[in-house]
């Protein structure tokens, strides 16, 4: 488990597939994601079991977000997805439930994950890909040491994407 003094990242367990089902299917988010459907508890289900939580074995990884606390509120999820080990970057991607946004959660599991990734994993470079529309995530990645590396003019249907990096 990754800590800081406020939150934990911690592997996914069969407990969070209603979480997991909220989350996936607040249509919402799908704009900023490459969800474009709903998913099942069933699909969900599979990917809980399928996954082994090694990032080099199913070049991703996806944790919860929880408090320290004692109650361990969940606040969201965060992954990390498209390891590329030959050029050592990932993108990552984070949700954050709208009771918990503007509070600095998201901010925090950005910096713990991605010190993680760089230092103790070894990469390069950490990826973000963001609508230039959604202005509350591109002042995320900033915030949270991420610089802007590129525009990609037309890239969304009906909006640029923007590149966040950190090194």
């Amino acid at each position: 488990m990754l800590s800081s003094p406020r939150i934990n990242l911690r592997k996914i367990e069969p407990q969070d597939l209603p979480f997991l089902y909220l989350v996936e299917n607040d249509d919402k988010g799908w704009g900023s994601s490459s969800v474009h459907n709903p998913l099942s508890q069933s699909d969900l289900r599979a990917y809980i079991e399928s996954t082994t939580g090694d990032i080099f074995k199913d070049s991703q990884l996806r944790l919860i977000i929880e408090s320290t606390s004692e109650d361990k509120t969940t606040y969201g999820v965060i992954d990390l997805f498209d390891l590329d080990l030959i050029n050592r970057n990932i993108a990552v991607g984070i949700y954050i439930c709208p009771d918990y946004r503007q509070q600095g959660i998201a901010k925090d599991a950005l910096e713990l994950l991605s010190s993680y990734t760089l230092s103790f994993l070894g990469l390069r470079m950490v990826y973000a890909s963001v609508a230039s529309k959604n202005h509350p995530s591109r002042n995320l990645f900033a915030a949270a040491g991420f610089k802007q590396a590129a525009v990609i003019p037309n890239f969304l249907r009906d909006d640029d994407l923007i590149v966040f990096t950190r090194t």
